[in-house]
């Protein structure tokens, strides 16, 4: 019988490994074909076509983990130390160069585990709503017909779309377990743009609609753990702090405040208790006071925003997008009327005839977050010297060669000649426009990581020029080329950099925080707000410590 019985048990052992092993390849082994070849085609991914399903199938596998378990092992050392810098994890100089010290310090703190990474894939409905914004939520629910009960509220609005994320999908014919674009159908081209901003994703470029969708969809993963992660993170702050604050308020209360706080709340107090066991009365109880008569307002509160971290996040996120957002009106302040049109011109948005500066500077802020349309003259002027000479070599007519190889000529003259060139492949299109583009998407790519490098002082300054940027006197090179960078950054993508996003997101997520801590605090117990004015200023001392804490 015990043999029997250790068999059972090993047999039963032996289940559960091949059902985890099952399990764990369940999300796109129940994949319709067409979103495995989604999923390949997001992650760009070649496949062969036509293919059958076990080959597209086994080519998913063969890629999972890289982009799905593990996606920091492709990251750079610069998109490693971000990372590890929000998580708040301090790398040596030392460490900083070495990527795969970097990678292993990432690891060991990476958002969730293989297992959830894998499960996480077959309920996909469960969390890919979460960052969308309240407005995007009821454009989805609108365009779909989804009824919402009044008052139409986020949490609301997300557990109806969520609710009827498979019966919108049946409808349209499509398969739900990797969405297709129809869960964007509402989404306007400057909505998904503006999502991969906020989310500190650089939008493809050149772009298409469906190439953003495909940015979006592929990213949604990693912006709803990040999302989890700082909401979880503000939490704990807010927790924390308003721990700090109720001792510091209980600390103030006198002996006839604490003795009708501990009677609203059925607090027993031993017979001739002093001033310091009843405040020790106080805390001992505290989880029984904060969920209870007197504080139950603010302890109801506390638990909606503890609950519903998500929503803090969302806030949060939307004030790092509006904090973006003025960072490159700022930036716009400044453009000269030639960077303002081609800021446009990139991005197809017809400039009314006569416009006046200000008239163009509001029409740049209006499309901040349009993607530019694909590339274009504007794209050269951000090529080195010897990239632009390349370029007029290969596709320039005799004039523009003629300039390439001209004795001492300028880096400008350079780009003007570029620019006509470009221009009139253009108009010509065929094979000299398809050999244009496929240089600079080259060139482009090339000098992603290294632009501004090689330029000289006077060339970063002629181009911090044309747009309009005073250069403060006494500049460093390496002080130019950042400068240069982030207009550079400005003009192609809209907003602010990617991790420059994510770093304000941060920010203003701990700024909100407090101002929820300080909200909870006003509607305390009735006790703390009959104190005399002297125990306020002690409350108040406390709170501005433990805001300098935080």
């Amino acid at each position: 019988m015990r043999i029997l019985k250790a068999l059972l048990s090993v047999a039963l052992v032996a289940d559960v490994a091949l059902g985890s092993t099952w399990f764990s390849k369940a999300a796109y082994n129940k994949w319709h074909e067409t979103e495995l070849e989604r999923w390949l085609s997001d992650h760009d991914i070649p496949y062969p076509t036509p293919a059958d399903r076990k080959d597209l199938q086994k080519l998913v596998e063969k890629n999972w983990n890289s982009y799905v378990v593990t996606p920091y092992n492709s990251w750079d050392a610069d998109q490693l130390s971000a990372y590890l810098k929000l998580k708040g994890i301090e790398t040596k100089k030392s460490a900083e160069k070495n990527k795969d010290s970097l990678v292993s310090q990432v690891q060991s703190s990476w958002y969730e585990t293989e297992d959830k990474a894998q499960s996480a894939w077959i309920t996909v409905k469960d969390w890919i709503l979460d960052t969308w914004t309240e407005s995007q939520l009821k454009a989805f629910c609108d365009h779909h017909g989804i009824p919402v009960p009044q008052p139409r509220k986020r949490d609301t609005l997300l557990h109806k779309a969520r609710e009827s994320y498979d019966t919108v999908a049946e409808k349209a014919g499509e398969a739900a377990a990797y969405p297709g674009n129809w869960l964007y159908e509402s989404w306007t081209e400057s909505d998904l743009k503006e999502w991969l901003d906020t989310h500190g994703f650089p939008a493809p470029q050149p772009t298409t609609r469906d190439k953003l969708i495909a940015s979006v969809r592929r990213n949604s993963r990693l912006a709803y753990l990040k999302m989890q992660d700082e909401a979880a993170s503000s939490t704990a702050s807010a927790q924390a702090a308003y721990k700090t604050l109720t001792d510091k308020l209980i600390d103030a209360w006198a002996e006839s405040d604490l003795k009708e706080f501990c009677d609203k709340n059925g607090i027993n107090v031993p017979h001739g208790s002093k001033v310091n066991e009843l405040r020790a009365l106080v805390r001992k109880h505290r989880a029984q006071i904060l969920g209870d008569t007197v504080s139950a307002s603010a302890a109801s509160a506390y638990g909606a925003a503890t609950s519903n971290a998500g929503n803090q996040y969302a806030k949060a996120s939307d004030s790092a997008s509006l904090a973006a957002q003025d960072a490159f009106n700022k930036a716009v302040d400044t453009w000269s009327e030639s960077r303002l049109k081609g800021y446009l011109d990139a991005r197809g948005i017809p400039v009314p005839h006569a416009s006046k500066t200000d008239e163009l500077r509001a029409l740049v802020r209006k499309n901040a977050h349009k993607a530019a349309t694909g590339f274009n003259a504007w794209t050269l002027d951000d090529l080195s010297y010897d990239h632009l000479k390349k370029y007029l070599e290969a596709n320039g007519n005799a004039a523009a060669k003629k300039t390439a190889n001209k004795a001492g000529a300028t880096r400008d003259e350079l780009v003007k000649a570029a620019q006509s060139a470009y221009a009139s492949a253009s108009k010509t299109g065929g094979t000299q426009y398809a050999s244009a583009t496929d240089y600079l998407a080259s060139a482009t790519q090339a000098a992603k990581d290294s632009i501004f490098d090689t330029w000289s002082e006077s060339e970063l300054k002629a181009y911090l020029d044309s747009y309009g940027v005073p250069v403060p006197q006494g500049s460093k090179i390496d002080e130019l080329r950042a400068y240069a960078r982030k207009q550079s950054t400005y003009f192609r993508y809209g907003t602010s950099s990617p991790t420059g996003t994510l770093f304000a997101k941060l920010s203003e997520g701990v700024a909100g925080t407090w101002e929820w801590v300080k909200d909870q605090l006003s509607i305390g117990a009735d006790a703390a707000k009959k104190k005399s004015q002297e125990a306020a200023d002690k409350a108040k001392e406390a709170a501005d410590k433990a805001k300098n804490e935080l």
